[in-house]
């Protein structure tokens, strides 16, 4: 979208017009008909907290119910779904993350995943130099991520170096090589910040990281499916995940994680499980892990939350992530001239730039949590992150800029 395009008015009717000239324009318009509508929604903002149910899902789960729950019950495991995670891994890594199969399984939460990652990158590690007693993460880095890493260096006697980024910004390859150094184990980032959607040069970041004898845990829990990812090109050493943001899995959808074929061999699941063993059913004494990413897997993978998750990747399969990601560059575009013309007393606190922005973007006004209270109950939904921004989460493949008019206009009458 040029300068030229941008919006000059405040009219509502030429907002209108210009939203809906740039959906006709739209080559990816028509997979919004993909998306279940929202009885009361105005429009829906918060893509990037929990995206929209597919509009094929309803018969996909009763299709799953009555064939394979009902039809083939104990015996689906052996034919169907022990090996979903991986099958669905690998179309996440070749569809999302650059990755070749076998690097990639669904399992868990996020949560439990960053914790089994970090776990095994220290054991590995400091079973190689003993010396490394550091851990590194951004001190606004998203709370789930800084507790753990917290629990960590706790539980094992390890020090926290916390890395200081600007609000609107995140990690930098800079940021990176002031930081690491002989005693580095491993550094977690976000690879596009929640707060400022800033994505980060991960090429570059696990560059640097690696160069000193470290490796790097990406999370990207904001970025699979809204920006494209290439792990395997990058050398990214572990990565991982939630599928309920641009991956539409629904609440409580598992997360993914991936592990690059070169950590395979000493890669050591620190929750051991019977289905991430060779052999589960063997009911052998002691444990002998799965190969590869496999032995991630600790209890019974969730094949049933897997169903929706399902439905999404199709769905990113067909429209493919370079289309994703020019619309997703459009919409947040679109957004930020928006907030420009309507909201004078509001800050950007997201990249301008696109090449270093996600697909969501925060503005920081005084009467943000007001405001936001004032949307929701409307049927504007945003969200609100302390102390004072408003986060606007478009997902492109669900997401019209008549959408965005409507949600930018609102929130501007809800800050004045």
């Amino acid at each position: 979208m040029s300068d030229a395009d941008a919006p000059r008015t405040a009219n509502p009717a030429e907002l209108r017009a210009r939203a809906a000239h740039l959906d006709a324009a739209d080559p990816l318009a028509a997979y919004t008909a993909h998306f279940v509508p929202g009885d009361d929604l105005v429009a829906y903002l918060d893509g990037n907290s929990l995206g929209r149910p597919v509009a094929s899902l309803p018969a996909a789960l009763d299709g799953f119910v009555r064939t394979q729950w009902a039809g083939r019950l104990i015996r689906g495991w052996d034919e169907l779904w022990l090996t979903r995670p991986r099958e669905l891994g690998d179309r996440i890594g070749a569809a999302c993350l650059g990755a070749a199969s076998g690097q990639t399984i669904v399992a868990d939460s996020t949560t439990v995943l960053i914790f089994k990652l970090l776990r095994a990158a220290i054991a590995d590690q400091q079973a190689v130099d003993a010396k490394r007693d550091e851990l590194i993460v951004l001190a606004d880095e998203f709370p789930t991520d800084r507790y753990i890493v917290e629990r960590l260096a706790d539980d094992h006697g390890l020090t926290v170096r916390w890395v200081d980024a600007a609000l609107d910004a995140g990690i930098t390859p800079g940021l990176a090589a002031e930081v690491v150094g002989p005693r580095t184990i491993v550094a977690l980032f976000s690879g596009v910040a929640y707060r400022s959607a800033w994505w980060a040069d991960m090429a570059e970041v696990t560059r640097v990281v690696q160069a000193a004898g470290a490796r790097v845990v990406w999370d990207c829990s904001h970025a699979v499916g809204s920006v494209p990812l290439e792990l395997d090109a990058w050398g990214v050493d572990y990565a991982v995940g939630c599928s309920y943001k641009y991956l539409n899995g629904g609440p409580g959808a598992p997360a993914w994680a991936y592990v690059a074929e070169r950590h395979h061999a000493s890669l050591r699941n620190p929750i051991p499980g019977w289905l991430g063993a060779a052999k589960p059913f063997s009911m052998t004494e002691g444990y002998s892990p799965a190969p590869g990413v496999g032995s991630l897997v600790s209890g019974t993978p969730p094949i049933l939350n897997m169903v929706a998750l399902a439905e999404m990747v199709t769905l990113i399969e067909s429209a493919g992530m370079a289309a994703i990601r020019e619309k997703s560059i459009a919409l947040t575009s679109y957004a930020i001239e928006l907030v420009d013309a309507l909201i004078p007393g509001a800050t950007v606190s997201t990249p301008r730039d696109p090449a270093r922005r996600g697909s969501h973007l925060t503005i920081d006004h005084p009467n943000s949590a007001v405001a936001v209270q004032r949307l929701w109950a409307g049927g504007v939904i945003p969200d609100f992150r302390h102390p004072s921004g408003v986060r606007i989460g478009l997902s492109p493949l669900s997401t019209s800029f008549a959408e965005v008019e409507r949600g930018i206009r609102a929130l501007a009458d809800a800050l004045s």
